[in-house]
């Protein structure tokens, strides 16, 4: 069953959201080649604590730590490790869950660790543009699958892959709510897209091959081939009007 959240609801959906948005944008400073993903972890747990919120991965069905960090060929799901040192030329994708006022926001970017290759450059852009290409559908009268379908679309042309195993799904009072949220698929299935509903829409993919596997610690999913992922992921509110991007800090806007 879909959720709708009224506008008071959203209201307070917003105040998680802006911090998990704030961390991620200062994440862009604070990873650069020599820190460990632990590293990112601790800045992660500091900044939900000066907010006065928790983190939503902590414990969530068993995960050890507050945020995802998840290196190179690791798509999502990578469990922060002090002896994980970032190198330059990584790329680390992190995702960061911030509950506050029984609300959860969920977002996810992935940063260059110094200067990184052409072609990483590329699978990280082309991910961000593929979530904005899906943004563009999130309106009232539109079906669910034109979200996937836009971003596969943008995706494939750039020579990439859409992760099909991992999905986004609905966010609010829970972590993963309804629907699932393909990142591919054909256009025009699926439920009709309302107002009122809330959305973590996050695109996720790979330089070669879309197949994963999950490594020996039941969580870390990888690209089975080693080459490249990215992931680009936020909060959205589906409204009457322009959708709503909660998790999306104004110091970064669009960038596309």
């Amino acid at each position: 069953m879909i959720l709708l959240k009224t506008r008071e609801e959203i209201e307070q959906m917003k105040v998680p959201a802006r911090v998990t948005g704030s961390i991620l944008f200062e994440l862009r400073e604070f990873i650069k080649p020599g820190i460990s993903t632990k590293d990112i972890d601790d800045f992660v747990v500091e900044r939900i604590r000066q907010a006065g919120m928790t983190a939503s991965f902590l414990g969530y069905n068993g995960f050890p730590a507050s945020c995802c960090t998840s290196v190179n060929e690791e798509i999502v799901h990578g469990i922060p490790d002090a002896s994980r040192i970032l190198k330059e030329g990584d790329i680390v994708s992190v995702d960061v869950g911030t509950t506050g006022g029984g609300w959860v926001s969920d977002a996810a970017r992935t940063y260059p660790v110094g200067t990184v290759s052409e072609e990483a450059a590329r699978l990280m852009d082309t991910c961000k543009r593929s979530f904005f290409a899906g943004l563009a559908h999130c309106r009232v009268g539109y079906r669910l699958s034109d979200i996937g379908s836009a971003i596969q679309d943008v995706v494939e042309a750039d020579g990439f892959s859409v992760v099909r195993d991992f999905v986004g799904h609905g966010v609010g009072r829970d972590m993963h709510e309804d629907p699932q949220v393909k990142n591919y698929g054909a256009p025009n299935k699926g439920p009709k897209l309302m107002a009122g509903m809330t959305l973590a829409i996050e695109p996720m993919i790979n330089a070669g091959t879309y197949e994963t596997e999950v490594l020996l610690n039941n969580w870390t999913a990888v690209a089975t081939d080693g080459k490249l992922s990215a992931h680009y992921e936020n909060t959205v509110v589906i409204t009457e009007e322009d959708p709503l991007v909660i998790t999306l800090d104004e110091r970064e806007g669009t960038g596309v």
